[in-house]
């Protein structure tokens, strides 16, 4: 599955997108231990202030994950 960062998440994790293989049944809580383990304490520390998008669509920790989905990691935004 593609996992894209935006804003402070690509910073913390120092790519802007990657590939994430992880079982069938996966949830996104499973995603989000796993890339931010792979990534390290900045992006874990980013990762609990993250909304996430899977398709397109506002999701949470115990949404299943499909095959080849896209999940989008968005730190919170300031301004307005």
């Amino acid at each position: 599955m593609g996992v894209r960062y935006f804003a402070g998440a690509a910073a913390a994790a120092g790519v802007e997108e990657e590939g994430v293989e992880l079982p069938a049944g996966a949830t996104l809580a499973d995603l989000v231990a796993r890339v931010g383990a792979s990534r390290g304490a900045d992006l874990r520390r980013v990762l609990a202030a993250c909304s996430f998008l899977v398709d397109g669509v506002g999701a949470g920790p115990g949404d299943v994950l499909a095959a080849g989905a896209v999940v989008d990691v968005l730190p919170p935004f300031a301004g307005g």
